[in-house]
């Protein structure tokens, strides 16, 4: 009897959870902008949720942090945005934030502590005010992730970053510059490392510069 009340709760437990999870869609707290068909987990942190859109059958892990700010202490007039598209997977513990744009576009697979952000903070040391207090400094046009790209774990994506579709990011990597589709890259800073043969159907080494 014990036992079939223990199975009896955890069926309960997780049908709770599965409708929790799924509460969190067009109409969540956070004022996000999701597909009925998406969902977070919790917790989550959100600033600017009515400047974030997510697209269909994705999914966001815990502790995941999405940032889209229109100001910051006296600075103001910031226009974020950030969208994330269909079928999209970001692991637990992500942190994304805009004052520009962070675009993830379509099969994504995204793992743990990934960082993405389009600005960073003012570093200007000639002013009598700490970094934490400058006004947020963006480069380019924002970040660009193209689409069925795989990103692995502790990546950091800088300012500016544009990458083709079906690239191939390796774990701990920092990416500060642009690849295009099909690209392998790794290290800190990110390097290209392989390319993908359209004709081979394989992966091809990238000699090294001499």
């Amino acid at each position: 009897m014990a036992r079939s009340s223990f199975f009896l709760e955890k069926i309960i437990f997780s049908l709770i959870e599965r409708y929790f999870r799924q509460r969190f869609s067009s109409k969540n707290k956070w004022g996000v902008n999701i597909s009925h068909s998406s969902f977070f987990e919790i917790p989550l942190e959100v600033n600017g949720g009515d400047r974030i859109f997510i697209g269909e059958n994705t999914s966001i892990g815990k502790h995941c942090w999405l940032g889209a700010f229109e100001s910051y202490h006296k600075f103001v007039g910031y226009e974020p945005r950030i969208d994330i598209g269909n079928k999209v997977r970001i692991g637990n513990y992500a942190c994304i934030t805009s004052i520009k744009s962070i675009i993830i576009k379509d099969n994504v697979l995204i793992s743990e502590y990934f960082y993405v952000s389009d600005h960073g903070h003012g570093i200007d040391a000639s002013l009598d005010t700490p970094p934490v207090d400058q006004e947020l400094i963006t480069k380019g046009d924002g970040v660009e992730i193209g689409e069925d790209c795989f990103i692995g774990y502790r990546v950091s994506i800088l300012p500016g970053v544009r990458l083709g579709k079906k690239c191939v990011i390796g774990s701990h990597s920092v990416v500060t510059s642009s690849f295009p589709d099909y690209s392998m890259i790794a290290g800190v800073p990110a390097r290209l490392i392989k390319r993908f043969d359209l004709d081979l159907k394989k992966w091809v080494q990238v000699e090294k510069d001499k």
